[in-house]
């Protein structure tokens, strides 16, 4: 088993809209990047935890939170955690910034 993790490029820092998404597909990974008003990135899987699916990358951000376009799920892009209510959890990814460049550790 290969536990090595690598960082990949994924966008420019500059370019990221604030409080929307931007979606990445790194092997084969569909990936969603949110820039925060105060300027944090964080990367989520771009999937509802939601039994019938559907993508987060249409979701409306709201601090460190994003809702689920189609089911309004409250998520915490900080640890992929849905708030209660409702139960579930998206894989979160750790994010570099360095200069201009933003890095996705797979």
């Amino acid at each position: 088993m290969n536990l090595t993790k690598t960082r990949v490029l994924a966008a420019s820092y500059f370019k990221l809209p604030v409080q929307a998404s931007y979606s990445v597909t790194i092997n084969e990974k569909e990936m969603v990047l949110f820039k925060l008003t105060n300027g944090e990135v964080y990367a989520v899987e771009n999937r509802s935890p939601h039994p019938k699916g559907g993508v987060l990358a249409g979701g409306l951000v709201s601090g460190q939170y994003v809702y689920c376009p189609l089911y309004d799920w409250k998520i915490s892009l900080a640890d992929g955690k849905v708030q209660a209510p409702d139960v579930g959890e998206v894989r979160t990814f750790e994010v570099i910034v360095e200069d201009d460049e933003v890095y996705i550790v797979v």
